[in-house]
């Protein structure tokens, strides 16, 4: 028998917005649809927000850059036209412009990277190494040239399609192969010998 309390129930003809395309959502926002928006930010914004503490390796930065792209979309709904971009993807170069605009005003002096979330099975010493990997990682991605960090974070971090990523950069899918094969060189190169201080066993 169908269980009408489960959250999962819907009623017919109203989809559930966990259900509903990203484009579906922003134009139910632009119909002034409050629960879209909460959904597509809800889905959204943590990428947004990933992107840029890994563009910039600052939190504060990074959520106003978020909080500016998600602004920006919002303006945008009322003239969405559905199947010209995924609205991921239009969001993802508004979010690596707004980052590369704060990146030509000013070099932040030093690395802020919070923490992702810690596994609570990690002893304190797995911790502080597991945080030095990361810090060295977010050093590292700081010195490749802008399109390469842009390339290699959205192909490897985020796990983005390298078609999906050509749209979001503006260049061919052989330009993302190229930029992301570059950096993951220069990556390797800035991390050249530190593999036992990182508690790396490999090369």
């Amino acid at each position: 028998m169908e269980d009408l309390t489960s959250p999962l129930h819907e009623v017919r003809g109203a989809p559930c917005a966990a259900d509903m395309s990203d484009d579906a959502l922003l134009r139910q926002f632009a119909k002034g649809d409050a629960a879209a928006a909460r959904a597509l930010t809800g889905r959204l914004a943590p990428r947004c927000l990933s992107v840029a503490m890994r563009m910039l390796g600052n939190r504060t930065e990074a959520e106003d850059v978020t909080q500016d792209a998600m602004m920006r979309l919002w303006q945008m709904a009322p003239n969405w036209v559905s199947g010209q971009a995924k609205v991921s993807t239009w969001l993802y170069r508004v979010t690596l412009n707004l980052c590369v605009d704060i990146q030509r005003k000013k070099r932040p002096d030093r690395l802020d990277e919070v923490p992702e979330p810690e596994d609570g099975d990690l002893s304190a010493a797995d911790r502080m190494q597991d945080a030095a990997r990361k810090d060295a990682l977010q050093a590292a991605l700081s010195q490749l040239p802008d399109r390469q960090r842009q390339a290699v974070i959205l192909r490897h971090i985020e796990e983005l399609p390298n078609p999906e990523i050509a749209g979001i950069m503006g260049v061919s899918t052989e330009a993302v192969e190229s930029l992301t094969a570059r950096g993951k060189r220069a990556l390797a190169a800035i991390l050249a010998g530190r593999q036992d201080e990182l508690g790396y066993e490999d090369g």
